[in-house]
């Protein structure tokens, strides 16, 4: 298991990282190896954030919490995750995935140089994660799990990559391609 703590805005210290470490030991038990684990503490004002994610096995957990202590936002942050682990460990019980293939996917948010010469726009944030072949039922609990509004991935009955989207009306939609 490999655990990066980075803090925002505070002062690096040993014991917070000890501690957040510790309580991601917990969790360890219901997942598979490798683990990564990435941890952000941040302070903004009087509020205390910590951003918890990871990803094993093709899988990617998310969880992020606000209180006015950081061991508290450690605390109900990992309870979230393990609820989150828990409750895909039960959906998946007795199911068998085809683990052998793999793509790596870049999720990034791009704006045009035109946008960003008037109003100021600049990429944020990068994403990068293994995409694991699924059924389209495994990609609606994947994108639960990390709490997105779409997920890209390649559906295991096509091999191609789709995209699978929360509606507005509370649904899912399916985006696949198609040669014409």
């Amino acid at each position: 298991m490999q655990i990066l703590v980075t803090f925002r805005h505070m002062d690096a210290t040993q014991a917070l990282k000890a501690y957040a470490e510790e309580k991601i030991a917990r969790v360890k038990k219901y997942l598979f190896d490798p683990i990564d684990v990435h941890v952000v503490l941040a302070v903004e004002k009087k509020r205390h954030m910590a951003e918890i994610t990871i990803v094993t096995n093709g899988i990617t957990i998310y969880a992020e919490e606000e209180t006015l202590d950081m061991y508290s936002a450690i605390d109900v942050t990992i309870d979230k995750i393990e609820r989150q682990v828990k409750k895909y460990k039960e959906k998946i019980k007795g199911k068998k995935s085809n683990h052998s293939k793999r793509l790596s996917v870049k999720m990034q948010v791009v704006s045009s140089e035109s946008i960003e010469s008037d109003t100021g726009h600049k990429v944020i944030k990068n994403k990068r994660f293994f995409v694991k072949p699924m059924s389209v039922e495994e990609a609606v609990m994947q994108m639960d799990l990390i709490h997105n509004d779409f997920l890209v991935f390649t559906n295991a009955t096509s091999d191609e990559i789709n995209v699978i989207y929360r509606r507005k009306d509370g649904d899912y939609g399916l985006i696949e391609p198609y040669d014409a």
